[in-house]
């Protein structure tokens, strides 16, 4: 199997000492040339030895840049049982180009796979999603924003629970947004508006003090949601929400323990958060 290789490179080694020494007659003859006067030498002479320099010097170039070697297509013969068996006792490490190549085969696909992966939508998108792209809402504040839920409560603090603050942003920056409130005093009002104005409500998102608004009983806020025509309304009271069922498109009615539906447009929920899988 050596010989036919180890004999193309004596001929080709012969056929360069061959060239070489054609260059260096052929460069003792120019030389003699070129000491002939230039003046006796036609524009024609000068012509066919500056072509045949360049012939020589293409040609020896050629005969030096490596041939790629012929690749051997390998015979298939179909292996038999007995002789796949040995093979693979002998050598376990040798495994079927097929195998070996099925890791760089599926890295392709994996890149194709992870483009295509779902993407998990964004905050701003499910509260888009899940309001219907509503652009008005109206929400009681407590039990829902505050952590206290009694008007009570309110003469002595309000605190915004840090949960619902994301939601509420996010609510504020498509949509509308009027808070109102049941208070028994002025102090509860002044409470309200320091707890959101502290919690950035009025700086970071949209939400302006004038959109907040006070009554003194609850047929005061459900005046003020009927006045304003919201496209979603949100509670903690179920008489208020079974009352505006039939003039509010969307309500949420924000309780601990599941009611049954009253409404096809009532939804519940246990916390604002929550109904935005925030938790």
């Amino acid at each position: 199997m050596a010989q036919p290789s180890s004999s193309l490179s004596s001929s080709k080694d012969d056929l360069i000492q061959l060239i070489k020494r054609l260059g260096t007659y052929l460069a003792l003859k120019m030389s003699n040339l070129f000491s002939i006067s230039l003046q006796k030498l036609d524009p024609r002479s000068v012509g066919a030895i500056a072509g045949l320099a360049v012939a020589i010097i293409f040609t020896y170039r050629l005969m030096r840049s490596p041939t790629a070697p012929a690749r051997r297509q390998p015979k298939r013969q179909a292996p038999t049982t007995s002789s796949s068996a040995i093979s693979t006792q002998s050598n376990p490490t040798l495994m079927p180009s097929g195998v070996c190549s099925s890791s760089e085969d599926l890295r392709p696909q994996n890149v194709v796979d992870e483009f295509f992966q779902p993407v998990k939508p964004t905050l701003g998108q499910i509260v888009r999603q899940k309001l219907s792209e509503g652009r008005k809402v109206t929400c009681c504040v407590l039990g829902v924003i505050l952590e206290e839920s009694s008007p009570e409560e309110l003469q002595k603090q309000a605190t915004v629970k840090s949960s619902v603050l994301d939601v509420l942003l996010e609510i504020t920056k498509f949509c509308d947004l009027y808070l109102m409130e049941r208070v028994i005093d002025d102090e509860s009002e002044k409470n309200v508006l320091l707890a959101l104005e502290n919690a950035g409500i009025f700086t970071s998102g949209g939400l302006v003090k004038d959109k907040v608004l006070f009554c003194s009983t609850e047929n005061g806020r459900t005046s003020f949601v009927r006045q304003l025509e919201p496209d979603w309304h949100i509670d903690t009271n179920p008489e208020i929400v079974s009352q505006l069922a039939r003039f509010i498109r969307y309500q949420l009615l924000i309780s601990p323990v599941r009611p049954e539906r009253t409404a096809a447009n009532v939804f519940s929920s246990p916390s604002l958060e929550h109904f935005f899988g925030c938790v």
